[in-house]
């Protein structure tokens, strides 16, 4: 994707005369926000990174913990890249190579509304391609919930008879970041003192799909390495996006009802000091849609926290 189309859709999709008639193209609500597109793909920053001869970033010395693979979702991808950057900085510092291995979309997308054969084509492609290189010393850490858990909750029932021991097995080390983070703490090759002792309160908004599939857990234990960051998890359940759901014109009243039960009064009655957090892309939206606050992916809050960057 060049630079220029990024540019021209962003401007589409916040002047108020071309938003609206894209909106209603796109069948968005009128008053919901449509996502940016960055300038380049997380893709194209990472292979700039490993190609780089300034980084030299090859041998063990600098990465002491060996490699590790980064799933670019579709989301982190295209729209999230900051954060996928972050990801890779984080662990390039914390002593792990990151290299992003040929993939496509992981079909989460397609599982939302249904279209389950397209999804079953991308899943059966995604096991092929990582089958042979993706293991519990070299595991595949993502980003955005629902993608990364996806490889653990469809695919084995995606990938048929002939692949469904293979999509097991797959899915084993198929790990969420923070998960990966406290897998590695607890193997003492990630350590509390690599990250500031500054004070800092954070409310955790977990992801509907973490908290059904997986747990929330690992997140609330890696954003508690800094020894004296707080960590207040929302007890709200969905935020009212579930995918693009709150983003279609039929459903946009519902998702901000949903969002108003809990989660939105509990965001507006925290401090702006506190730090809200959400690792999941259209929950982060719905809360800056619906309250105004910016909420970060924990992967985020941990960057900042390195002692270095």
């Amino acid at each position: 994707m060049g630079m220029l189309f990024p540019a021209f859709f962003n401007f589409v999709a916040t002047n108020p005369f071309t938003s609206a008639l894209l909106k209603a193209t796109l069948g968005f609500a009128p008053a919901r926000s449509i996502p940016a597109i960055y300038k380049f793909t997380l893709k194209s920053w990472v292979k700039s990174q490993n190609r780089s001869p300034v980084s030299g970033r090859n041998g063990n010395t600098e990465f002491p913990n060996g490699k590790v693979y980064l799933f670019a979702d579709e989301f982190t991808d295209y729209n999230d890249v900051e954060i996928g950057i972050k990801a890779f900085k984080v662990l390039n510092k914390l002593g792990y190579r990151v290299e992003i291995p040929e993939h496509a979309e992981s079909g989460r997308a397609y599982l939302s509304k249904g279209l389950v054969q397209k999804a079953k084509v991308l899943a059966i492609k995604n096991i092929n391609f990582l089958k042979d290189i993706i293991s519990e010393s070299a595991p595949l850490i993502g980003i955005e919930p629902s993608a990364i858990l996806t490889f653990r909750d469809e695919y084995p029932d995606l990938a048929g008879k002939e692949l469904r021991e293979t999509a097991l097995a797959l899915g084993k080390n198929c790990l969420m970041f923070d998960e990966f983070i406290m897998r590695e703490v607890i193997k003492g090759k990630i350590k509390r003192e690599q990250f500031t002792t500054e004070t800092k309160n954070i409310r955790l908004h977990g992801h509907c799909h973490q908290k059904s599939l997986a747990s929330t857990g690992p997140t609330k234990e890696m954003l508690s390495l800094p020894a004296n960051y707080t960590i207040d998890e929302i007890k709200s359940g969905c935020c009212g996006m579930a995918g693009s759901f709150g983003y279609e014109r039929e459903h946009y009243e519902l998702s901000q009802k949903v969002g108003e039960l809990v989660l939105f009064p509990e965001i507006r009655k925290t401090s702006i000091e506190t730090i809200i957090s959400a690792p999941g892309t259209s929950c982060r939206h719905q809360i800056k849609d619906g309250t105004g606050r910016k909420a970060f992916h924990p992967v985020e809050v941990l960057f900042d926290a390195l002692k270095e960057k």
